[in-house]
């Protein structure tokens, strides 16, 4: 994605957040850039829902500061209420209700007359493509129409800044595009946009800035690439013939890495110092020590190796909320 003007819509400043015996934040700071995205990276029991729900004021935090829009969550909190949108884990609409009824009642909770709330609600209904199904109860609606519909919700009142919590949870893959690509709507529109998943793709797809939180504790914030930098240079893997042939490759290929070199079964795995040519140097020393290649690949290091080099473990998406309030 480009680069977000400067200036902070969101600040955190050493926020923490216990349940009991449960520190569910120790100490977070996090800045979001006004009109950026910045996705909040962890698995279950991270922290990342505690933290969406001190900055939308349904919590209160134990210790430290955070604002939005340069208003307090705590002490402004009622004002702030009114401009941000909020669109948690499930989708928080009515089931007894339309999908025109649902949108026309948030409008009118904010305040809205009814002609200008429903003329809102219509608006929603054709960006986020709901026409067809506006007249029908939520509760014939998808997974997907729900997620949409709870989407649009958080945006009758047109936030500047947005909160997404697992917003794409239980999606098939064409409606987890679809609601990609109204994110980036959202955001070249300017709106600013705090987003919370464990999908790596996710993240490396949408935002401009990564926090990756593991057991209340933030370990890392950067771009997508400014992480994946961290891991140093570029992963060379071999796929040899035969398991015969693997210590001999990486005895070979030794030289071209100053890290240990992996086996795994007729798989052989580098960290190679420098990417031009890596390829034809690896090629000639394998051909040279009599090893038979299947096949051959450079890879830039993914979030998924960063998330692991970072936490110690694979980031395994679960379903089900993350903490109890």
């Amino acid at each position: 994605m480009t680069a977000p003007p400067d200036g902070a819509a969101i600040s955190v400043r050493g926020v923490a957040k216990s349940y009991g015996a449960v520190r569910a934040l120790d100490g977070i700071d996090l800045e979001v850039a006004t009109g950026s995205v910045l996705g909040l990276l962890g698995p279950n029991g991270a922290g990342k829902t505690t933290i969406v729900r001190i900055l939308t004021t349904l919590l209160v935090p134990d210790a430290g500061s955070a604002s939005v829009l340069g208003l307090d969550v705590v002490a402004d909190a009622a004002a702030l209420r009114a401009r941000i949108g909020l669109a948690g884990q499930y989708a928080a609409v009515d089931e007894s209700l339309t999908g025109l009824e649902n949108l026309t009642m948030v409008g009118r909770l904010y305040g809205e007359t009814r002609s200008a709330a429903k003329r809102r609600a219509n608006e929603l209904l054709d960006r986020f493509d709901l026409v067809e199904v506006a007249g029908r109860v939520a509760k014939t609606y998808s997974g997907g129409l729900r997620r949409r519909l709870d989407l649009a919700a958080a945006l009758v009142a047109k936030p500047p800044v947005l909160f997404l919590d697992e917003p794409t949870t239980g999606l098939d893959p064409r409606s987890r595009l679809a609601l990609w690509e109204t994110i980036d709507g959202l955001v070249a529109d300017g709106t600013t946009v705090l987003l919370t998943t464990q999908y790596l793709d996710e993240a490396d797809r949408l935002a401009h800035s990564i926090a990756v939180l593991d057991h209340g504790r933030l370990l890392a914030q950067g771009t997508p690439d400014e992480l994946k930098d961290r891991l140093g240079g570029e992963r060379l893997e071999i796929q040899l013939a035969s398991h015969e042939h693997a210590a001999t490759a990486a005895q070979a290929l030794a030289p071209m890495s100053d890290e240990p070199v992996a086996i795994e079964g007729h798989t052989v795995q580098l960290i190679v110092r420098r990417r031009t040519g890596a390829i034809v140097d690896a090629v000639e020393r394998l051909v040279a020590a009599g090893a038979d290649v299947e096949d051959i690949s450079l890879h830039r290091p993914t979030l998924d190796d960063v998330f692991l080099t970072l936490t110690g473990h694979a980031a395994e998406p679960e379903s089900g909320e993350e903490e109890s309030s």
